[in-house]
């Protein structure tokens, strides 16, 4: 009946396989609550979606043995990785551990040295290192839950989650982006269970019982007759229910204070009405803070000043910089129209009898040209003016034709001929002030004297 459920299902051609394992073997027996070292019997292995009977140096495979102290991925923790060694001296690197139509432990290996063969008698050694910090991320998670909840509200509830060696990222049901002061109280939670270091309990109870307690079960798990069900926490002042209760297959730590310490380094949106919080724990969460400092006292090198006054620093350059900024673009105006003293005002043409008046102002704002050229136009009394401006990358062109001229020329056609030369189209304006914008700055002379050239014809 199992087989025929899983029929249809995705891989139906690899699942028809394990179901065909599963038949001539029993279930994997898990032994990694309590060991990270066992002794097994490889029961079958798996080759490019075959089965084969051993495997040889160079080979990556799937390796069934009886029993294990390997996790396989489910519940958001990753699968463990770390090494198989058999009486016969091969010698594996296990990269990698799956859960095959959830009741066999499927070890991705890579065969190092020698030949493993089904029957052969091995020893499992997981990464006890890698693991800590799993058990350290994925523990944190359910003092996480608790204080989104208590935090945010009732309506929190897990959407998701994964945790491996380097972080955790939990999704959980909210509507709204977690605010500063939010994830300061839920860090301050969970940091305060941590240094209290109580006793991290697991029992194994029938789901009903497990549910009484006041175990809260998870988004998209599937559960057995019997749970496991995982406490950690104080409880509450007046209470007697842990800070947290939750049905887990995973691995934990023993105590909290094993989790070290905990920083949140991201929160953003997956879905409506759904957030997603990352954080670090134990010795990724002192790197994270190291980097950070580091990062602080490079800045408070740069700009020469104590770490402590960076903030009131960086916000006297920034007021620095914006009065600069206009006293800049003050100076280039005056320049581009002949003010500021200077004798015989902005460069003038005689094209056929017209005044004309082109220039190319670097680092000038498109907002700034109108006004720019309003101002030349009154100092040529009658005539015609071409200003394009490159700023951040940009061109932008504006055109201006004194009122006398404009039955005879008019300034968004003269505007038009400028921006085709600056990978632009179009332009829009009135006869007497047309604006248009382009893409290629290195085409700003091009286009001035584009539109002198139009005069003239």
């Amino acid at each position: 009946d199992a087989r025929k459920a899983w029929s249809g299902s995705g891989d139906t051609a690899d699942e028809k396989l394990w179901f065909e394992i599963l038949e001539d073997n029993a279930p994997t027996e898990f032994l990694g609550y309590d060991k990270d070292e066992a002794q097994g019997t490889v029961l079958a292995i798996v080759k490019e979606a075959d089965k084969v009977d051993s495997a040889a140096k160079g080979d990556t495979v799937s390796i069934i043995v009886n029993q294990t102290p390997f996790y396989a991925e489910s519940g958001g923790q990753v699968g463990d990785t770390g090494t198989m060694i058999s009486e016969d001296g091969a010698h594996l690197t296990i990269t990698d551990t799956k859960k095959k139509v959830g009741k066999l432990w499927a070890h991705i290996a890579t065969v190092d040295e020698g030949t493993i063969k089904v029957g052969d008698a091995v020893t499992l050694t997981i990464n006890t290192y890698r693991r800590a910090r799993i058990k350290s991320n994925h523990s944190v998670t359910h003092l996480l839950h608790e204080a989104l909840r208590q935090v945010l509200g009732d309506h929190v509830a897990q959407k998701g989650s994964y945790q491996d060696d380097e972080r955790t990222r939990f999704d959980v049901s909210h509507h709204k982006g977690i605010d500063d002061n939010d994830i300061i109280a839920i860090e301050e939670m969970v940091n305060n269970e941590i240094r209290a270091n109580t006793d991290v309990n697991t029992r194994v109870l029938s789901y009903d019982d497990a549910v009484e307690t006041g175990a809260r079960a998870l988004f998209g798990e599937k559960y057995g007759d019997e749970v496991r069900v995982v406490t950690m926490g104080r409880p509450e002042e007046g209470q007697t229910k842990p800070f947290s209760v939750e049905l887990c297959g995973g691995t934990h730590v023993k105590r909290t204070g094993d989790i070290g310490l905990f920083k949140i380094i991201a929160q953003g949106a997956v879905s409506s009405g759904v957030r997603r919080v990352e954080g670090l724990t134990g010795e990724s969460a002192l790197a994270y803070f190291k980097e950070q400092e580091s990062r602080l006292n490079d800045a408070a090198d740069i700009l020469k000043t104590p770490p402590a006054q960076l903030v009131d620093r960086v916000k006297t350059l920034s007021d620095e910089k914006k009065h600069l900024e206009q006293e800049i673009a003050k100076l280039r105006k005056q320049l581009a129209t002949g003010g500021g003293g200077q004798s015989g005002g902005p460069d003038v043409k005689d094209i056929a009898g017209i005044k004309f008046s082109g220039q190319v102002l670097d680092g000038i704002p498109a907002k700034d040209l109108k006004s720019m050229a309003d101002e030349i136009k009154k100092s040529l009394g009658s005539g015609v003016v071409a200003l394009v401006g490159t700023n951040e990358g940009k061109a932008s062109i504006v055109v201006a034709v004194t009122e006398d001229l404009t039955g005879k020329m008019n300034a968004v056609d003269l505007v038009k001929i400028g921006a085709e030369k600056l990978g632009g189209k179009g332009g829009g304006g009135r006869p007497d002030m047309a604006q248009a914008g382009g893409t290629d700055i290195t085409a700003a002379n091009d286009a001035v004297k584009a539109i002198e050239e139009s005069l003239a014809s």
